[in-house]
């Protein structure tokens, strides 16, 4: 009886570390995949966030009589431009004449930029600045701009219309290199707001002669054609004198 009873004890007390042991082991396990888990959250990349979109400009070309006295008037007239959401950004004259002038804006407001250019005083203040003839506004909706310092304060401005903004893009992407090599580095591209059929390109010249040699070159008039490029573009060669 007495030899039973102590079988019995052994046996309870083998089934209960038995008991503990697997436990411990579950935890142990538990233990293990957690760990695992979290090395894998921790090796998971982060996704990058987005390139915030360049702000919207406004382009503003008109010729001058003196650009000295138009340049004074212009600054005196900063303040009701901020009350049209409209921020200086640069002013330029144009390569072959600089009494050609264009300045570029950044506007919090299309709508408000479109006001801004139907004001009687706007016109007022632009015949007593010497403006000759009418300006031209194009208001563009920029869809990449390069802020990299750039030594050389040489741009030219294209301006075409396209059949298709995204095969025109994807054209004029895979041309890049040929750019470069022309002596162009890409500094903005957008479309007129409400119409991505009129594109602007505005690049910096490093080498104005063999920029000037790419413009007329065939291998752009065959590159625009490819990209669906419909009648001849307009470029504009400025030089930037002042940036805000």
């Amino acid at each position: 009886m007495m030899q039973r009873k102590f079988l019995l004890s052994i046996a309870y007390a083998t089934s209960i570390a038995c008991f503990l042991s697997s436990c411990q082991s579950g935890e142990e396990k538990k233990s293990d995949t957690s760990a695992a888990d979290t090395a894998v959250a921790v090796a998971k990349p982060v996704e990058p966030a987005p390139a915030p979109k360049p702000a919207n400009v406004v382009v503003v070309k008109h010729k001058v009589a003196n650009f000295a006295k138009w340049k004074s008037l212009y600054d005196s007239h900063d303040s009701v431009r901020l009350k049209y959401g409209l921020h200086n950004y640069i002013v330029a004259r144009g390569t072959k004449d600089s009494n050609m002038v264009m300045i570029a804006l950044r506007m919090d407001d299309v709508n408000k930029a479109k006001e801004f250019a139907a004001l009687p005083d706007l016109k007022a203040t632009m015949q007593k600045g010497g403006v000759k003839g009418p300006p031209s506004f194009m208001y563009i909706d920029m869809q990449m701009l390069d802020t990299t310092t750039n030594a050389s304060p040489n741009r030219v401005m294209i301006t075409h219309k396209v059949k298709d903004w995204d095969a025109w893009k994807k054209e004029f992407d895979s041309h890049k290199q040929v750019r470069m090599d022309a002596g162009l580095t890409d500094r903005a591209v957008g479309y007129e707001f409400g119409d991505n059929h009129m594109v602007t390109i505005v690049d910096v010249v490093s080498d104005m002669k063999k920029a000037e040699a790419f413009m007329n070159s065939k291998d752009l008039k065959d590159k625009m054609t490819a990209a669906g490029v419909e009648g001849p573009p307009t470029i504009f060669y400025y030089k930037v004198v002042q940036r805000y």
